[in-house]
């Protein structure tokens, strides 16, 4: 499933993080589960590392990398307009950004 308008956007450090992840690391997908652990978070995955599935939704796309949610945790952000941000500290532990000591984080606002 793809949202019919862009649901999701990123601010310019996080868009120069995401430039120097895809020349260091290739293709890369955002996946974000809402599941326990670290998948409340958005993860940035190279993309041979997770299949995305028919419960998946595209929400739309970051320098070329898609970003997608889990069905059930869309249903619950579907009215908010997500901004994905990069911030100082320990992220997802599969994350690609995550050597670097930072993390992505996502901000919403109201559609």
């Amino acid at each position: 499933m793809t949202t019919d308008n862009k649901s999701v956007d990123a601010t310019q450090s996080a868009k120069d993080l995401i430039k120097e992840l895809k020349e260091e690391h290739g293709e890369l997908v955002f996946h974000q589960s809402g599941g326990c652990c670290d998948g409340s978070s958005p993860m940035c995955l190279k993309k041979d590392m997770i299949i995305i599935g028919p419960a998946d939704v595209k929400l739309g796309e970051i320098e070329g990398v898609e970003f997608y949610m889990h069905r059930q945790q869309y249903e619950y952000w579907k009215h908010t307009k997500l901004t994905v941000d990069v911030v100082k500290g320990n992220g997802g532990m599969f994350s690609v950004e995550g050597p670097r000591g930072v993390r992505f984080h996502i901000r919403s606002e109201p559609k």
